[in-house]
This record gives C-alpha cells, sequence and structure tokens, in this order.
C-alpha cells in the first residue's frame, strides 16, 4: 500500500528539502520502500546521506506547496535527534530512517528504509474529500511535463468540483495555487 507523506532531507548546503512521497507500506513502519525518480533533490540527498524523516501529516496545503516546489518559506522544524535531518514541528506522526539497501537495477531506484526513531505530534485531524482531491491535484501537478494536456485539464475539473464542494479555505488556497503553477506551466510548453 502507498501511503502520502512529506519526506525532509538534507541538502548539500545543510538546508532542508522537503518533499511529498508515497512510501510502499506493509502494514509496519519498521521498514518501507522509497522510489523517489533518480533526478529529484530527495533522491540525490538520500544517496549522498543516507537518512532522513518520513512525515504524516493531513496538511494538504503543504503537500500541495511542497510538490511544486512553492514553499516560499519552509514550516516550523526541530532537529532530529538520531539521525541528521529535520522534523516538522506540525506533524501527525514521524520517523527517522535510515537507507540500509539500494537497488538501481530498476527505472525507478528501490530505496530500503529502517526507522531509527519514531515521534508523535498532533492529532491526525483526517482528510475529506477536498483534502484527497489536493492530494490528487498535486501528483498530477508533478507529472505535468509527460501527461497530455487533455488528462491533467479532465483531473483538475474533477478536483476543482470536489474542492468546491467539500474542502474549506485551506483547500481552496491550495487547490488555486496549484492551477496557477500547472497552468502557467502548460502555457509554456504549448508555446
Amino acid at each position: 500500500m502507498i501511503i502520502e507523506t512529506i519526506v525532509s532531507t538534507l541538502n548539500q548546503d545543510n538546508t532542508v528539502n522537503l518533499a511529498p512521497m508515497g512510501p510502499d507500506y506493509r502494514g509496519d513502519w519498521a521498514c518501507f520502500e522509497l522510489r523517489p525518480f533518480d533526478t529529484s533533490t530527495t533522491c540525490q540527498n538520500l544517496l549522498r546521506t543516507r537518512q532522513g524523516v518520513l512525515h504524516l501529516t493531513d496538511d494538504a496545503l503543504l503537500f500541495a506547496r511542497s510538490a511544486v516546489n512553492a514553499l516560499a518559506e519552509l514550516p516550523p522544524l526541530r532537529p532530529a535527534t538520531e539521525v541528521v535531518g529535520s522534523v516538522l514541528i506540525e506533524a501527525c506522526r514521524w520517523f527517522e530512517f535510515k537507507v540500509i539497501h539500494i537497488d538501481a537495477n530498476q527505472p525507478r531506484l528501490s530505496l530500503q528504509c529502517q526507522t531509527i526513531k519514531t515521534g508523535r505530534g498532533r492529532e491526525f485531524e483526517g482528510f475529506n474529500r477536498g483534502r484527497h482531491a489536493i492530494l490528487e491535484a498535486a501528483i498530477t501537478a508533478t507529472r505535468i511535463d509527460f501527461l497530455p494536456k487533455t488528462e491533467i485539464d479532465a483531473q483538475f475539473d474533477r478536483c476543482r468540483t470536489i474542492v468546491e464542494k467539500t474542502g474549506g479555505p485551506a483547500e481552496a488556497a491550495a487547490f488555486q495555487m496549484l492551477e496557477e503553477y500547472v497552468y502557467q506551466r502548460v502555457e509554456r510548453h504549448e508555446s
């Protein structure tokens, strides 16, 4: 099963990188698999440091902003205790981890990770349909370089309706930001 999370890693200049990532979760967070694109900053950081922090959160706006590199500033963080990295203060749960095995014999790298320390933060508020729609829109936004415009349009039309019917102000803001990002990029590709 794939669970949507936010992974924090450390860049070469010791700044924090946040990225949404769907680890393969098999019922126990003691070990999990990450499959980042090898061109991503997260992948490069994990290959270099072999450690990071995985976060469970219901903050749809954070998912949206981190998916399209639109974090004007990082959310509040604190140092991890068992790995070199940072923990999102507003996370519901987090897992400090180390990469224990790398399989590069696939189109996407497979990084086997082992949890070193876990923690709990605020209560998980949950996901309504609007928040789920933001996740789907954010995933679509990360794939605009290879999805046809008709598929992007159809997905955003579906998500817009759901966000309008069931989302709150945070979901509306997240959707608007994603929509602006996507259509600016799509228009540039068509020019």
